[in-house]
């Protein structure tokens, strides 16, 4: 299994463990989508906690994995993709995401799914979205949640050049709400759990300011269908 999951206090902690760098393929993805399926159909009494074993949270897709499988696989993959952060991005209790160490392409897509996000306040950490450098571009589904999470220009800026920043750069943006040493990042996800759990109408509220981006979601996993993958077929054929 390529994540841990415990739970305790009403908080379910889901630790993406894939070494070196918790990079997803597909079985990854598929797992984490029926996981974050169930916890939002039966949410923690507080909250969720989504966090990285070792020095890094997540290198998103792997690919080099990607890369090897074929046609249909990649397409599985890609849609699997978007039906993973629909259903983390539509979980009614609070989500709190938690970063140790590096979060790159998908890796940041899933931090940005969180309500509140944290991350180790360390200047040599990269945070990006990488995918243009990396040559596996974006499914449908995590556009939705750049749109839905990020300004157009901090869109752009990422994006098309995969700059990479630093936990606190990315805190002055308003990217990320707090820094923590290694050794309080856990703590702090707790406790910020709870705070927020704390608040009698959060799930309702979620719900009201996240409905538009939800839908869209729900409606590009419903169809079944993402541009990328015909442009990922048409490419292949060129080469061929």
């Amino acid at each position: 299994m390529s994540f841990e999951v415990s739970r305790a206090d009403g908080i379910t902690t889901v630790t993406l463990s894939r070494p070196p760098v918790n990079a997803l393929d597909l079985p990854a993805i598929e797992d984490l989508r029926a996981l974050f399926a169930e916890l939002r159909a039966d949410p923690p009494h507080r909250g969720v906690i989504l966090t990285g074993k070792g020095r890094c949270f997540s290198a998103g897709v792997d690919t080099r994995a990607f890369s090897a499988y074929s046609a249909e696989s990649r397409a599985r993959m890609i849609l699997g993709i978007s039906a993973m952060v629909a259903e983390l991005y539509a979980i009614p209790c609070p989500v709190v995401t938690a970063a140790p160490g590096h979060a790159l392409g998908g890796g940041l897509v899933l931090m940005l799914c969180g309500d509140v996000r944290l991350a180790v306040d360390d200047d040599a950490m990269k945070l990006g979205l990488t995918e243009a450098r990396a040559g596996v571009p974006f499914p449908a589904g995590p556009l939705v949640i750049l749109s839905a999470e990020l300004s157009p220009e901090r869109i752009r800026r990422l994006t098309l050049t995969s700059q990479t920043l630093s936990p606190a750069q990315l805190l002055g943006q308003g990217v990320i709400d707090e820094l923590c040493s290694p050794d309080d990042l856990m703590d702090s996800a707790i406790r910020t759990v709870r705070e927020t759990a704390s608040q009698p109408a959060f799930s309702l509220v979620k719900a009201q300011v996240r409905q538009h981006a939800i839908s869209r979601l729900s409606q590009i996993v419903a169809s079944g269908d993402d541009p990328l993958v015909e442009a990922l077929a048409a490419q292949g054929r060129g080469a061929g």
